[in-house]
């Protein structure tokens, strides 16, 4: 039988030296931030009541997020720890995708791009009717709500998790597909600006209290757990004395009271603002009022004059 405490300290050294630099993560978003950064000045300059710091400060915050996720330490030890992996996860489902789009990331993106670039390409393409088609639909609540709690449910069974933690390729993908489907699910909450209200604010409620009814299920399946769901924990080095019992459990709790709070927030801001007396006008996230007119689109140039 293996001495817990001797592997730890085999493995903790190399686990907090392994801050990494991806080409294939650090290079986009690298590349992502300085193309808003480039728009969001840009815009800022003309109306900055509609592009503050604060969108700044969401977009790269939820990118520098991403950069935590997957190029901190916390990468490696979610191979040992059950707990380290359900933080990254959490990361990329709870933490990023409302930050990107509190950034109102749509038109600084387009602004950011050199003009031959946006005028020929990138605007034809996200005028494509297929594209367009497919947008809308995948952030219908209902359609968004079953593609992330499907996506979440799916990965988290015995057979998909494990595999992900035998193959880098599996890995990847996971981790892709919790970050798109939580940028579906949460569109309908923040409302990235320009877009439009989907559904009632009394709808996002409920949407959000049923999202949070199936995390607790799914932390509940963790925490009371009688059994490793997961195998391969047991098999690996267990760090800090903590069993893989204990560390499921743990991950569990992870998952349900921070998973929670991300879902309560929002759900208590927008019941505030039901009932303030300014009424449903302030209800979404990502808009603020302004004087109509500041921003003119005119075809492709996407708020050019």
């Amino acid at each position: 039988m293996s001495h817990p405490g001797v592997a730890a300290n085999e493995v903790i050294q190399p686990l907090f030296d392994s801050w990494t630099v991806d080409p294939w993560v650090a290079g986009p978003l690298a590349l992502t931030a300085g193309i808003y950064l480039r728009g969001w000045l840009r815009l800022h300059a003309r109306v900055p009541q509609r592009f503050g710091a604060g969108h700044l400060a969401a977009f790269l915050g939820g990118l520098t997020a991403i950069a935590v996720a997957l190029e901190s330490p916390l990468h490696a030890l979610g191979a040992q720890l059950l707990q380290a992996h359900m933080v990254q996860h959490l990361l990329l489902m709870m933490v990023v995708p409302p930050l990107i789009w509190l950034g109102a990331p749509l038109l600084p993106m387009l602004q950011g791009l050199p003009r031959g670039i946006r005028r020929t390409w990138v605007g034809p393409f996200v005028g494509w009717p297929p594209l367009t088609y497919t947008g809308q639909w995948l952030v219908q609540p209902s359609v968004a709500w079953v593609v992330f709690v499907g996506s979440t449910w799916a990965w988290h069974t015995p057979a998909l998790y494990e595999r992900a933690l035998t193959s880098e390729v599996w890995h990847h993908a996971q981790h892709v597909c919790f970050l798109t489907t939580a940028l579906a699910f949460w569109w309908p909450v923040v409302h990235p600006w320009p877009s439009r209200p989907i559904v009632p604010p009394w709808a996002i409620v409920l949407y959000l209290i049923l999202a949070d009814l199936q995390n607790t299920v799914l932390c509940a399946w963790l925490v009371f757990a009688e059994r490793l769901i997961y195998p391969w924990y047991a098999a690996v080095p267990r760090l800090w004395g903590i069993s893989a019992l204990n560390d499921q459990a743990a991950a569990g709790a992870i998952m349900w009271v921070p998973g929670s709070v991300a879902f309560l927030l929002p759900i208590a801001w927008i019941v505030g603002q039901m009932l303030s007396p300014k009424g449903p006008h302030a209800v979404v996230l990502g808009h603020q009022r302004m004087a109509s007119g500041s921003l003119r689109f005119r075809g492709s140039d996407h708020g050019e004059e």
